[in-house]
């Protein structure tokens, strides 16, 4: 007999067509059977050893998060709740061009400290790997949910070019594209770039199209956190494009976002470009959260020659009063490249985590509150926080537009991600609400899209991408990657004030057929692994 019999649930399968209502039958971390209209048919009834009555709920595929920063989080916390808890059975990870693999003994150290805004110091997780087949081997231990991982682009140039601003030599070419390979050899299903970070913002396009090159030859994609999401970002958008055609790689744009005041009312600029390059035959697919305010690290705002050489250059030449100055400068007047070519605004930059518990007192603030109740000019107050939390400051940047957002989440090609930092006392709310989020406000309040299209965007379509052959989808023989959730109640529980508070509206969610979520509860199933890349 099966092991779990779901009765009749609703069943909004991933496709995008209408929903309709069916049991749906479960075995060997597989959906065996699908019964539909089975309390109306007056067939025989499939039975189980558990039922488990959906009367009520919408039974979908598990959702699947295209942008994630849960590299080290998903080893240091096996609870791991901000993601199960939203009906994520997947998560995408190596993002933004810096992650932990590959990595050497030397690039591992600077790697921690570039991206401890991100994940924390690393200093409580046992990092015993150095390859990227390392890093998935060490997932493949259990996880609380499944993770497929990119190759980081910048944390390939830090090993083979190091963080210095120049070309790389022929040599370190040939590093580069043999460590992309041996990356995808080993089970990465793409590589991201982080173009307003250091070290992979130095990459000129030459050198990232021959990159690409590689990725697409083993039938993986290219995911790029481009030079820009403020001023020139729809430049930088056809960039990514162009340089994509060029190499035949698939593209898929990360938090696909048009921010700033420069870019208010741009998305359809944006919409029409990417419609333009898909009619034309080319493969691109993009996320986005469904939030206004973005998140990074507090030192991503600098200037890009401040950060060549790495992490104890930056903090040498904050700690220099020229320098210093000259920073200032570029942000406040000029607009950094690591503002995306915005002058800053520091009442929109807010501090949303640091590293010393000592410095809590700015959490929750902006920079300009925090220098008016300290009677100093913002540089002031931003250069002595960088310095004395060894850059460890993550923030909220308020730059966001809500027509925007709706616009680029309509799209054809348009997926979820929640780009979510699990750092810091007031982490951003999207890490713990995206997915309801976009169930809640934007389906059942909003109506902006329809529950069988959103659903669609969250499950197939990333799967697509992925060229994962059985996920994505509810089918016979699929995984058993899958979610119920109450259509009238879903909805996201974290805000700006509460950021960890974790959803409502879902009380089951399965990985590979074992409840991770079980009557809205955490169970201590560690069922997920690496999904690796599918040969091609």
């Amino acid at each position: 007999m099966e092991e779990l019999v779901i009765r009749d649930a609703d069943v909004v399968d991933g496709s995008g067509d209408h929903s309709y209502r069916a049991d749906v039958v479960v075995d060997g971390g597989r959906i065996v059977s699908i019964v539909k209209e089975a309390a109306d048919a007056g067939c025989q009834r499939p039975k189980a050893r558990r039922e488990l009555d959906a009367e009520g709920l919408v039974l979908a595929p598990g959702f699947i998060d295209m942008h994630a920063h849960s590299d080290l989080a998903l080893l240091r916390d096996p609870d791991h709740s901000a993601k199960p808890a939203q009906g994520v059975t997947l998560e995408v990870l190596g993002q933004d061009g810096l992650s932990y693999a590959p990595v050497d003994d030397r690039t591992l150290g600077e790697v921690r400290r570039a991206i401890a805004g991100w994940n924390g110091s690393g200093d409580d997780v046992d990092v015993d790997w150095r390859s990227v087949g390392e890093y998935l081997d060490r997932l493949d231990q259990g996880i609380a949910v499944n993770a497929a991982y990119l190759i980081p682009q910048g944390t390939v140039r830090a090993l083979a070019v190091g963080w210095e601003d120049r070309e790389a030599t022929p040599d370190e070419l040939d590093r580069m594209r043999q460590l992309v390979a041996e990356g995808m050899e080993q089970g990465a299903v793409g590589m991201s770039s982080g173009l307003t970070y250091t070290p992979g913002m130095y990459a000129p396009d030459a050198e990232l199209t021959e990159l690409c090159r590689v990725v697409a030859s083993y039938g993986g994609y290219y995911c790029p956190h481009h030079r820009s999401y403020g001023a020139g970002a729809l430049e930088a958008y056809a960039e990514m494009v162009a340089l994509t055609r060029e190499a035949g790689c698939p593209l898929h744009l990360a938090h696909a976002t048009m921010n700033f005041g420069v870019n208010k009312g741009r998305a359809p600029e944006l919409l029409a470009l990417l419609d333009e390059a898909l009619d034309a035959g080319a493969d691109i697919t993009l996320d986005t959260y469904p939030y206004t305010p973005g998140c990074t690290t507090l030192v991503a705002l600098l200037p890009s020659w401040a950060s060549e050489g790495g992490p104890q250059e930056i903090l040498r030449r904050l700690a220099d009063d020229g320098t210093a100055e000259r920073i200032r400068h570029h942000l406040e007047v000029t607009g950094s490249d690591g503002c995306h070519g915005v002058p800053v605004e520091w009442e929109t930059i807010e501090i949303s985590g640091v590293g010393d518990p000592a410095l809590g007192e700015y959490v929750g603030r902006t920079v300009l509150e925090s220098a008016r109740a300290r009677g100093e000019e913002p540089w002031a107050v931003a250069r002595e926080l960088l310095l004395k939390d060894r850059l460890a400051p993550t923030i909220l940047q308020h730059v966001g537009h809500e027509e925007n957002v709706r616009e680029i989440m309509r799209h054809r090609v348009h997926t979820g991600g929640s780009d979510g930092i699990l750092q810091g006392a007031k982490p951003h709310p999207r890490a713990y609400g995206t997915f309801p989020r976009y169930l809640g406000h934007y389906v059942r309040e909003l109506g902006v899209l329809s529950l069988e299209e959103c659903v669609a965007h969250l499950t197939s379509r990333p799967a697509a991408r992925l060229r994962l052959p059985d996920r994505g989808l509810v089918r016979e023989g699929y995984k058993a990657d899958l979610v119920l959730f109450d259509p009238r109640t879903v909805d996201a529980g974290s805000t700006f004030a509460e950021p960890r508070t974790l959803p409502t509206g879902i009380p089951y969610v399965l990985v590979d057929g074992r409840f991770v979520i079980e009557d809205g509860r955490r169970t201590d199933v560690l069922a997920g692994r690496a999904v690796r890349r599918s040969p091609r």
